[in-house]
């Protein structure tokens, strides 16, 4: 019999047609409005904000984005049945270089190919079954979110904490745009591929140092996030104690500039400066330019470090390389005693001063340059346990701490002594001070392309960057965009960028940069709580439902976009449209998706769709040839090996999806895609769909009974302890554990259905197959609803039932398992009632027979009762 005929009257269905069940169910939620929630959270139901990371539209999801969003939806199903009113909304992070790239390509408007994505990605979430607040769906790209951005913007700049300067920046010559050092991979732009240059441009920033200490002390207090996830983000923010000192010029040069006579550096270990072998400057530091006007091989030299890439990463895995400039400075410490220049391909000048004196005994660093041009490497510091004479260092630093040795007057103190004496000399000199440093720096959002939310200023020649006023909001882009032209469309746009100034009423001209798109997602989370507003918030609604109470989503986001959401509430507080500080309670971070890739003997990626696994490897269904298995991997377009949610969902259903990637592993472990895998979460499906039917045949309902046999209260406590154990599961985020115990239940079903038919099974099975499918209802929601109809037609949605509560009679052992000691050693074992009596456990002790045996002529001075766990027995002798 098909899915779709009827079956005749009478007849039990023993197939589960998801076809056709789960789109009836997605209607019935969607007609009841049962996941709606109102702007502001009823006073009588606690509330509960889960939200998961929303996507870029791309035009499809994933396999991520499948495991990211089931989770989700079960924490807000299962905190809805709790009694929680759930926000749970879904939204788009929509502008960017790859929309702005597709369109380029095809010819059309990024919001055209935008929207579209975003239509058919919307389609695909709603097949799985998700209970999310469509009513609140927000679009990054969409007028009503970049207006109120820009407004967010402007009230920002006039609290202090926007800023226009000039910055060396990271300039991609395809994308002709700002990357951030992250998007530069071994010098080249992350999406375009080319060579990326250093380029000194006029740039907006966000003054996030200003929250520096506030962003690194909150930290502790976050202790429901992953503490990897913390000290990441501590690691970037990046506090440190040391020095600033002065290092002035030996012979400075003719034509200095006064400003460059003398550099600063910064440092964490002015304890070593007696350690000193050479001062590096930044490619980008104004002395190196400087040198290089008169010094062809020094700008050579800079011109090949601005190929190198610009992250840390990239700086520390390269090979340390410098030019000498032939100048010397001074040493505060030493006066008779000069020390080389370098440029270094090494030192950053976004990071401290863009100087550093190079200590080779104290920096892995510093000692591997110093070992590639024979620069000499004095020993400032003695390890523990080390004996001076005949120290040296070799190729390995010591970078720990120790005696300081061969440092004038501070011979014989602790590096940590150390650090305060030579502070309090320098700043007795002078010629230095100490400091606390900060590695976070302020984030500049300035970026040359189109398909971004436009920065609400307008320049005028007279009287300078003026805020475009709040009656002009939204500054729209414009809908005739020409990218026949290189570089920013706006930029060249004929009309759109002229305007009058609102100071001056002078002919002006609108900035054309756009922001970062990680501005975007700082604070969607925010709009959710009234996305129609016609202000960024609505306090009533942001103070009721922030914060967000789970968030989720992928560890590649711990630094950039979790430190900019959480600046972005810190500012959003100081101007107002916020009553709180830190945005996300408590953080997840999944897992990845992963999965076998395959080739063919040439090379060519293949598809899993176009292969055949067997016991003896793997052929092309087409053809059968052999094909080449790789290694288990992230899921990723360029090796094919991607698993399409659609394919996935028409071939086994929505709930066999999300019940496989819950059940696979722990969801903050990565997990592997299997067809094996998903096919036995079908069968489990149809399993499921059996057991409660026959349910559903063999009995009637009735009032409970007054008491239960054996085969009856076995199935209750099963029951029972099921209920504990995955509401237990499902609070700790081991939803794989609850996956395991509802298998344990349906078996526990199928177990009791031998026994003699009798009242109270009856019973009890309705019970346990009606707990099952609200237990189910969270990961399963489509099979849920399905099953509770087949036990009561006229039930209430799954979706809107209660939870069920353990009985915790129930759930306690019937009887426990005791250890017998003997002077501490296991000599047997005994079982007893949980309440049992301490001299009945003992003397059931007493009695096990191999524990008899051996206290036998023994004389037994004390007995020791651990109740439901041991009984140890004291023997003399």
């Amino acid at each position: 019999m098909s899915d779709s005929e009827p079956r005749p009257a009478g007849e039990i269905e023993t197939r589960y047609s998801f076809c056709e069940a789960e789109p009836r169910w997605q209607t019935a939620w969607n007609d009841s409005a049962c996941f709606d929630v109102p702007d502001v959270p009823p006073a009588d139901r606690p509330k509960y904000y889960v939200l998961e990371m929303f996507p870029y539209p791309s035009g499809q999801l994933h396999m991520g984005h499948v495991r990211n969003y089931t989770l989700g939806d079960v924490v807000a199903r299962y905190k809805r049945a709790r009694g929680h009113a759930v926000l749970h909304p879904m939204g788009w992070d929509a502008f960017g270089l790859p929309a702005e790239n597709a369109a380029r390509e095809r010819g059309i408007n990024p919001a055209d190919w935008t929207l579209a994505n975003i239509e058919t990605m919307r389609g695909t979430l709603k097949r799985l079954g998700l209970s999310l607040n469509w009513d609140r769906e927000i679009a990054t790209c969409l007028p009503d979110y970049y207006g109120q951005q820009q407004k967010l913007f402007l009230d920002m700049a006039a609290a202090g904490l926007v800023e226009r300067r000039d910055a060396l920046v990271n300039w991609d010559p395809v994308d002709q745009t700002v990357l951030a050092n992250e998007q530069v991979v071994d010098g080249r732009g992350w999406r375009s591929g080319a060579v990326v240059e250093k380029k000194r441009l006029s740039q907006w920033f966000f003054r996030i140092t200003e929250f520096a200490p506030d962003l690194l002390a909150a930290l502790d207090g976050l202790d429901e996030w992953p503490e990897r996830v913390r000290l990441m983000q501590a690691h970037w923010i990046g506090r440190s104690e040391g020095a600033r000192v002065h290092f002035p010029l030996a012979h400075p040069p003719a034509g200095l500039d006064p400003d460059l006579n003398g550099l600063e550096v910064y440092t964490t270990r002015p304890d070593t400066l007696f350690g000193m072998s050479f001062l590096a400057i930044a490619p980008e530091h104004p002395l190196a330019a400087h040198v290089a006007l008169s010094d062809p091989k020094a700008a050579s030299f800079i011109a090949e470090c601005r190929s190198l890439g610009t992250s840390e990463a990239s700086i520390e895995s390269a090979v340390k390389r410098g030019y000498d400039t032939g100048l010397r400075v001074a040493h505060p410490f030493m006066p008779e005693a000069t020390f080389p220049v370098w440029i270094a391909n090494f030192v950053l000048m976004e990071y401290g001063t863009g100087a550093i004196f190079g200590c080779p005994c104290g920096d892995q660093r510093d000692l591997d340059f110093a070992r590639l041009y024979d620069l000499p490497v004095p020993v400032v510091v003695l390890p523990p346990g080390e004996e001076e004479a005949g120290f040296s260092i070799g190729r390995v630093t010591h970078d720990g701490p120790g005696t300081l040795i061969n440092s004038g007057f501070m011979d014989g103190l602790s590096t940590e002594a150390g650090r305060k004496v030579a502070i309090e000399r320098l700043e007795a000199m002078g010629v230095g001070r100490g400091v606390v440093n900060w590695r976070l720096r302020d984030w500049g959002i300035s970026r040359q392309r189109y398909w971004g939310c436009p920065i609400p200023i307008i320049h005028c020649a007279s009287c300078g960057p003026v805020p475009v006023p709040d009656d002009q909001l939204p500054v729209r882009l414009p809908d005739d965009p020409d990218f026949s032209v290189p570089g920013n469309a706006l930029d060249h746009h004929p009309t759109w960028k002229h305007v009058d100034c609102p100071c001056c009423g002078q002919p002006a001209t609108r900035e054309t940069d756009t922001c970062d798109t990680f501005v975007d997602s700082s604070w969607y989370f925010a709009r959710f709580t009234s996305p129609r507003a016609l202000t960024p918030t609505v306090r009533a609604a942001s103070d009721a439902w922030l914060p967000v109470d789970q968030y989720i989503g992928g560890i590649e986001h711990a630094i950039l976009h979790l430190l900019y959401a959480r600046f972005f509430t810190r500012a959003m507080h100081a101007t107002g449209h916020l009553g709180l500080d830190e945005p996300f309670a408590r953080l997840f971070t999944q897992g990845m998706v992963n999965h076998e890739s395959y080739r063919d003997p040439d090379g060519t990626w293949l598809h899993p769709e176009e292969i055949d696994r067997s016991s003896t490897g793997a052929v092309r269904r087409d053809n059968g040839a052999a094909v080449q298995v790789g290694r288990v991997e992230k899921m990723s377009k360029s090796k094919r090996n991607t698993v399409s949610p659609e394919a996935i969902i028409d071939r086994f259903g929505a709930d066999t999806a999300r019940w496989f990637v819950l059940s696979d592993s722990p969801p903050e472990r990565d997990m592997e895609w299997t067809e094996a895998g998903v096919a036995g979460a079908a069968r489990f499906t149809q399993r499921l769909f059996r057991l409660v039917g026959a349910v559903a045949a063999d009995t009637h309902p009735s009032a409970a009974p007054e008491s239960f046999g054996e085969p009856a209260d076995t199935l209750r406590r099963a029951t029972h302890r099921t209920i504990a154990a995955v509401t237990e599961a499902l609070e700790a985020f081991t939803f794989n554990v609850a996956v395991a115990r509802l298998h344990e239940l349906a078996s526990a079903i199928a177990d009791a259905a031998q026994a003699t038919p009798a009242a109270d099974l009856d019973w009890a099975r309705r019970e346990a197959a009606g707990t099952l499918c609200l237990l189910v209802a969270p990961m399963m929601p489509h099979l849920a609803e399905e099953l509770l109809a087949l036990l009561d037609p006229d039930a209430a949605l799954a979706a809107v039932q209660p939870w069920p509560i353990a009985d915790p009679l129930l759930v306690a052992a019937r009887r426990v398992t005791i250890a017998v000691q003997i002077m501490g050693k296991l000599r047997g074992t005994i079982e007893a009632r949980p309440d049992e009596a301490g001299d009945v456990v003992i003397a059931a002790a007493e009695a096990e027979p191999n524990v008899a045996r051996s206290l036998e002529g023994r004389r037994v001075v004390k007995r020791i009762h651990v109740p439901n766990r041991i009984v140890n027995f004291v023997v003399a002798g």
